[in-house]
């Protein structure tokens, strides 16, 4: 299997965006989906479009940490600020302070995730380096 190198494309953060939309779009609808049966379809179209779209998202070179990251803490925030307006749904101060910390968490997150790739792409040169040398 091929790591990631870092070098994800505009591609991949385009289907990550769609990913999240899809997915906070299919859990909404799940309460929607009590009163209105005809929502279930929505649920399911929203999950499956969500999860084709993630892999999309890998496949164009975001690392799963920092896609899966993003997309689960995004997901999180965005279905309590969806169900806000849609459904009244209360966001207690406590909840507020939470999603700030789930916001740090990816942003240390993604921050690694590059790191690493720089990391790995460091060695693989320092390596070549040496071999170079020892020739």
């Amino acid at each position: 299997m091929q790591r990631s190198t870092g070098s994800e494309t505009g591609a991949a953060n385009a289907y990550l965006v769609a990913a999240i939309a899809s997915e906070v779009t299919a859990t909404v609808s799940l309460k929607a989906a009590l009163t209105e049966p005809s929502f279930i379809a929505v649920v399911v179209v929203g999950y499956l479009a969500s999860f084709f779209l993630l892999a999309m998202t890998l496949r164009n070179g975001k690392s799963v940490a920092a896609a899966y990251g993003i997309w689960g803490a995004s997901g999180v925030v965005l279905t309590a600020v969806a169900s806000y307006f849609i459904f009244d749904e209360a966001i207690s101060p406590r909840m507020a302070i939470g999603f700030c910390l789930i916001a740090l968490g990816v942003v240390v997150v993604e921050a690694s995730a590059g790191m690493g790739a720089q990391g790995r792409a460091a060695r693989e040169r320092a390596s070549a380096s040496v071999q170079m040398g020892a020739e």
